[in-house]
């Protein structure tokens, strides 16, 4: 019996070895790869962010087909927002990514072996039926009834003018232009016949953040359906004038009355670096101007940390921490939504001295795992309605490209907790690793200090939960699978020999 018990040790020893690896010493060094892309600090589109877009394309085509077919939206309420928002969100991230990538691959077919547009194009169908999916606007529905494709709704219907867009672009596919061609032509008129040039998301809530990419949209969207809307444009602007700024900072309010014009609440880090990945599209100078505000009033920098925060030096938080559904987690005025959608802003405004560190803390903080799985972001996501929402948005960031010729060239310094985590990682992968081949060469589990008590009914529960765990990987998720893994390393279970400490006495 102690030689089954032996075999049961051992292949433990193993599988903590290999899960020291997979979850420690890999994503220590693939890290330390990634950090060396020319891309991260330079113009280009970095290499891994192909590597991190292939291996997202297979999972998220399978579950935007699944979550479609099973009609799943229809159910959900207007109090569900990450559930109703975040998975037609997602799935415009992911095609606004999927459609930077291709122009990128156009550009240099050395990023990829294969066109982003073919390897993804499973994906790309998948992601657009779900953005044009009716039971994935009952929410809107909820709020706006039959019309909701009429009247404001500004929110939804500039993700479904963004997203149809980036699919014709990416298959020519023309079977959604006229709801597209309904959308931009309907929506721009009514910014134009609105008194302010701001349009609702929801009755009574306007927020500006919508607007800018719903402009630029418009705006995109000229490409495919052959139209000029640069007129439009230009007086689009008006939305972002007078008092509609915030008098503190001279920034766009975070929400504003569309009834009055009036700023309603201060610049938020989260809604200001989304507006400024679509700005410099259509108002270059206007966005230069609002970036060097942001920077002054938001950007954080020291040795450990870099970042934007989610209020303004001035606005007392008075909390270490707190979160909510569109900033996510703020620590010490730092906010993570706001840093996140930095990049691609950054990136966007040729700011590649505050690229660089934002793209550096992305990368370590992203827990890459050797199957693909960004964990932090897959962690952050909704996990039972939009669990691919923060790796779309990692990948939509990072493919961001300058569109502007004044590009700051000078190369931000890497914060130290970039180093930290690298070090930690691998420092915790080693020493499990060395630990455990300790423990198996004194055998220490099986010596005469313990004793295993109903070896039998131990040893067939270690093979079940073995067997099981690599059923649920292979079928479920890698995840779920490692617990049931890690559960078996309780097994066999020793207790203390009593007779053995009277015999030392």
């Amino acid at each position: 019996m102690k030689k089954q018990l032996n075999i049961c040790v051992k292949i433990n020893a193993v599988i903590i070895i290999f899960l020291a690896f997979y979850i420690f010493i890999i994503p220590g060094l693939t890290m330390m790869y990634d950090l060396h892309d020319p891309g991260l600090y330079g113009t280009s589109t970095p290499r891994f962010v192909f590597r991190w877009h292939k291996s997202l394309s297979g999972k998220y085509e399978k579950w935007a087909k699944e979550r479609v077919s099973k009609g799943i939206a229809a159910n959900l309420t207007t109090q569900n927002i990450s559930g109703t928002e975040w998975p037609v969100f997602g799935s415009v991230f992911y095609l606004w990514a999927t459609e930077s990538l291709q122009a990128a691959y156009d550009d240099n077919p050395k990023l990829s072996k294969v066109a982003p547009k073919e390897y993804a194009s499973g994906a790309i169908e998948a992601a657009a039926a779900l953005v044009a999916d009716p039971n994935h606007a009952n929410w809107v529905k909820l709020h706006w009834g039959d019309k909701y494709l009429e009247t404001e709704n500004l929110f939804y219907r500039m993700l479904l003018i963004s997203g149809l867009t980036s699919y014709q672009k990416l298959t020519e596919n023309k079977k959604n232009e006229d709801l597209l061609r309904w959308q931009v032509e309907s929506l721009a008129k009514e910014f134009d016949e609105s008194p302010y040039g701001v349009i609702d998301d929801y009755p009574g809530q306007c927020y500006p953040v919508d607007i800018v990419p719903a402009i630029a949209a418009i705006k995109r969207a000229d490409s495919v359906l052959g139209t000029d809307h640069s007129d439009f444009v230009k007086r689009a602007v008006r939305g972002f004038e007078d008092t509609r700024l915030d008098d503190n900072t001279g920034l766009p309010g975070y929400i504003v009355s569309s009834r009055t014009g009036q700023a309603l609440e201060s610049a938020r880090g989260v809604g200001i670096s989304f507006m400024l990945i679509w700005a410099p599209e259509i108002w270059p100078e206007t966005a230069s101007d609002w970036y060097n505000k942001y920077e002054k009033q938001f950007w954080m920098r020291n040795r450990w940390i870099a970042g934007f925060r989610e209020f303004p030096r001035n606005f007392d938080v008075g909390r270490f921490f707190f979160a909510d559904v569109d900033a996510g987690p703020v620590i010490r005025g730092f906010g993570a939504g706001a840093s996140a959608f930095a990049i691609g802003a950054t990136r966007a405004m040729g700011r590649l001295d505050h690229a660089y560190p934002l793209a550096a803390e992305a990368v370590a903080l992203s827990w890459p795992l050797p199957n693909g799985t960004l964990l932090i972001p897959r962690m952050l996501s909704n996990m039972s309605d939009a669990p691919y929402l923060g790796e779309s948005a990692m990948v939509f960031s990072l493919s961001r490209k300058a569109v502007t010729d004044n590009i700051v060239t000078a190369k931000g310094k890497v914060p130290w907790i970039v180093y930290i985590e690298i070090i930690v990682f691998l420092s915790i992968g080693t020493y499990v690793v060395k630990a455990t081949l300790y423990k198996i060469k004194t055998g220490e589990r099986l010596s005469d200090k313990y004793i295993i008590q109903f070896p039998m009914i131990q040893i067939a529960i270690w093979s079940f939960l073995i067997i099981f765990s690599v059923i649920i990987m292979i079928g479920i998720n890698i995840p779920m699978g490692i617990v049931f893994m890690l559960l078996a390393q309780l097994v066999p279970f020793p207790i203390k020999n009593k007779m053995f400490k009277i015999k030392s006495d």
